[in-house]
């Protein structure tokens, strides 16, 4: 939880050249890489700076928490000083943002961003903010902090800035009792500030309650979540829907009667309102007061989710987590965690960024099944399109047998994707052989409509009409073309088809031109103008869908079969890692993940003339012909 536990009396804190060996020891234990020079720096400067201050205001016996890791995410604070309060006699902490800067300048006119001269990367955020955050998300997932409201405070540092008109325009930010800066010009006033917030004894206690707390969402951000998440319901729930949510809210009623763990599995196809029910449940269980998080496998789902369900109250965007933050959760720390997407849960959690301290051979679903009281898996089989993906009923199943846990398993029957298209999704399950039965042609139905395009541009043409008449549109294609950064600014054109191009969606977080960024493609103004991936569109739906087959999907003798060769995801280079029959399921699937995004129609085309003509005869009517 921190890089270094100590106080100001601390001879190394007088001492730059040993605390940064120590805390490059440290960082090295726990993380398995070493600070950059930056960071060495900054501790080099900073901290020392710090601890004397400290003492000048009599707080040497203060614990200072060294780059404090915040609970279940990669975020740390530079210093948590921690304490009892001078006046009642309660443990209280102090964050503290430590800046080297001497002078910073509205970026824009913005009140939250600022320039620094001479310091690379453009635009800061105001350090206010930065630490006012850092308090927040402290307050919403430390438990011991749940009933001590006035134990936080928190301030940013400018040691080293004597000027106080160079930094004027931060404080257009209104400070407050968890968000202030103070200056090397106004020391005096930070020791007040530390004075009034801290005594110099107790310290040692008030840090192992910190550090030894469990990690869950506060009541204050429950009730947050309640009010966004339940009060922006756009919709109704359906049969097994309203019986899935029913059902865990039962069962985390037994578990907490009978102080008892239960695992609940809702299994459904792609629109069969997994998403809504998790959604729904979240909302649910935190107007209960229930501790509860959402998780997902997929940054792209995630971000999404936080940007819609956080949209007016961002700190509910702090609920939504992925799956490999709960490592080092402590068991049933929660009572309820809810698991969208978990078809998407891998092996392990363990990969080049986790701290040494956390590699081992645990399972992630043995530390998802850990964290709550009532951990909810809802998943879809027929989408694993990754290695090392291992979400199945049968898996998770197993498992929890093995630890003697009994598992409640509802299937959706309901269809709200693809016009409410049963048959649609028979169909591509049956056409792509992942399912019982023969491809069979398609018999057109109202509620959705299927085509198939002779060219790209005739793909593109017919999406873009839908566009002018007011639907929603996207194109995506298997991963069968170079994936190249952008260049001079600008998107390349890789997905290139005799004389039609277009690049694929962003890679990062951040814009392109006129391309939103790759979480967002799905979901953002100008992602039409790219094509997705597997990975951009899982988990998302738009009215009008355009599929473009790459060569490694190809028609012969009356089937799809899988061409390993003509695939470019790197995570199916090795054939070590993905045999060829592991290799052929997992394309299937992918196709079956692109081809179930629409909820209006879906335009087909596919690279390799065999294919087009297959599609043509399933798809249209014989006297229709090919267009």
């Amino acid at each position: 939880m921190t890089l270094l536990r100590t106080t100001a009396a601390d001879p190394r804190m007088s001492q730059p050249d040993s605390l940064v060996e120590q805390l490059l020891s440290q960082m090295l234990f726990t993380s398995g890489h070493r600070a950059g020079p930056a960071e060495q720096n900054s501790w080099r400067r900073s901290l020392p700076a710090l601890a004397a201050d400290l003492r000048e205001a009599g707080l040497e016996n203060v614990e200072m928490l060294i780059e404090y890791h915040m609970p279940l995410t990669s975020k740390r604070a530079d210093v948590v000083l921690a304490g009892v309060h001078p006046a009642t006699g309660e443990p209280s902490y102090v964050v503290i943002e430590l800046k080297q800067w001497t002078a910073a300048y509205s970026f824009e006119d913005s009140t939250e961003l600022v320039e620094v001269p001479g310091m690379p990367g453009g635009p800061k955020l105001n350090p206010i903010l930065q630490v006012r955050g850092y308090c927040e998300y402290i307050n919403d997932f430390a438990r011991v902090l749940q009933d001590q409201p006035d134990a936080l405070a928190g301030a940013a540092y400018l040691h080293n800035a004597n000027d106080p008109s160079l930094l004027a325009d931060l404080k257009t930010v209104p400070m407050t009792t968890t968000g202030r800066v103070f200056t090397g010009a106004d020391r005096g006033k930070f020791h007040d500030f530390l004075r009034s917030r801290l005594a110099d004894t107790g310290g040692k206690a008030s840090a192992d309650l910190l550090l030894n707390s469990a990690a869950a969402p506060s009541r204050q951000l429950l009730k947050v979540a309640a009010d966004e998440v339940t009060n922006r319901s756009q919709f109704h729930l359906l049969g097994n829907q309203q019986l899935a949510v029913e059902l865990v809210l039962h069962q985390v009623d037994q578990a907490k009667k009978s102080n008892s763990k239960r695992v609940v599995i809702v299994t459904g196809g792609p629109g069969s309102g997994k998403s809504v029910i998790a959604l729904e449940l979240l909302g649910e269980l935190a107007r209960q007061g229930r501790t509860v998080l959402h998780a997902t496998g997929s940054r792209s789902f995630t971000q999404t989710l936080r940007k819609v369900a956080g949209h007016r109250a961002p700190r509910v965007q702090k609920m939504f987590k992925y799956f490999n933050q709960f490592m080092d959760a402590d068991a049933n720390d929660l009572d309820v965690l809810i698991m969208d997407e978990a078809h998407r849960i891998r092996e392990t959690s363990v990969d080049r960024y986790t701290k040494a301290a956390l590699r081992t051979d645990r399972l992630q679903v043995d530390e998802l099944i850990a964290a709550a009281r009532v951990p909810v898996f809802l998943l879809d089989e027929h989408q694993v399109v990754r290695p090392g993906e291992m979400g199945s009923l049968n898996q998770i199943t197993a498992y929890a047998k093995s630890l003697g846990l009994d598992t409640i398993h509802v299937p959706l029957d309901a269809q709200f994707r693809c016009g409410g298209s049963a048959e649609y999704l028979d169909w591509v399950q049956r056409l792509l052989g992942l399912t019982d039965g023969e491809p069979t042609p398609w018999k057109p139905v109202p509620e959705f409509a299927v085509e198939v395009a002779e060219t790209p541009w005739d793909l593109e043409r017919r999406l873009v009409e839908k566009i002018d008449d007011g639907y929603s549109a996207r194109m995506t294609a298997g991963y069968c073309w170079p994936w190249s950064d952008p260049k001079d600014g600008a998107l390349v054109p890789d997905v290139a088809i005799d004389d039609w191009s277009r690049p694929w969606n962003t890679k990062g977080d951040r814009r392109v031109g006129d391309a939103p960024p790759s979480a967002l493609w799905a979901t953002q103004d100008g992602g039409f103008g790219q094509v997705g991936c597997v990975y951009t569109a899982q988990g998302f739906e738009y009215d009008w869908n355009g599929v473009i087959l790459g060569p490694d999907i190809l028609w012969r003798n009356g089937r799809f079969v899988t061409d390993r060769s003509a695939n470019r995801d790197p995570d199916f280079r090795s054939v070590v890692k993905v045999s060829d029959l592991r290799f052929d399921r997992l394309v299937r699937h992918v196709y079956k993940v692109l081809l179930t995004r629409g909820m209006v129609g879906t335009v087909i085309y596919s690279t390799d003339p065999e294919t087009r003509d297959a599609l043509h005869r399933l798809v249209n009517r014989p006297s229709e012909g090919k267009r």
